[in-house]
């Protein structure tokens, strides 16, 4: 575009310089374009590398997370196989000892007596001398009643009926050359208590 118009000034100008036109230089150009384009391949690298190392650590903590997981979920399998057992268990006494004070709040009879004793002979058939120790209190209601059992016969010919401080009423020991079979009531809720036990 060509100026057509002189300018000519009111007053004469001073300190007036002439201003060349300042060309852009290619190279510096071409420099900040390259160190752009590395700032940006830079970043792209560092953006690259930052998801890389976040999705690592996303997999690391969910593995960490199902690791603790399947541990809590084994954990718990494990406590409630032991409450089941626990539980099991106590019913178990509870059981027990509802029978036990049923058994012991049960009165004293000539047939309870008489039936301890048959079950204790059932277990020694053939055997030929009997020893049979009884309550006190037991052998003196067999003998106050004259009870069949302590009657002589063909299969008591050879048995003794003697008092005992170690049985409890309701019970009973028998003493043979085998040896001793324990019919007290105490040790049959025993024997049942282990054979429910594990």
């Amino acid at each position: 575009m060509r100026w057509h118009n002189r300018i000519s000034p009111g007053r004469p100008l001073r300190a007036v310089t002439l201003v060349q036109p300042t060309r852009v230089d290619c190279t510096q150009a071409v420099a900040e374009e390259e160190a752009r384009q590395r700032e940006q391949a830079a970043y792209e690298r560092g953006l690259a590398e930052g998801e890389r190392r976040l999705s690592q650590q996303l997999l690391s903590q969910r593995a960490e997370l199902l690791e603790l997981q399947n541990g809590v979920l084994s954990s718990l399998r494990q406590s409630a196989r032991q409450v089941v057992q626990q539980s099991e268990w106590a019913l178990i006494e509870l059981a027990l000892e509802v029978a036990r004070k049923l058994v012991s709040d049960l009165p004293i009879s000539i047939e309870m007596i008489t039936a301890a004793i048959r079950s204790a002979l059932a277990q020694l058939e053939g055997a030929m001398e009997l020893h049979i120790y009884l309550h006190a209190e037991d052998l003196a209601l067999l003998q106050k009643s004259n009870a069949p059992i302590l009657l002589p016969g063909p299969a008591l010919e050879s048995t003794h009926f003697h008092v005992s401080p170690e049985v409890t009423r309701g019970g009973c020991l028998v003493q043979s050359r085998f040896g001793v079979i324990d019919a007290r009531r105490e040790t049959k809720l025993e024997l049942l208590r282990q054979s429910l036990h594990p």
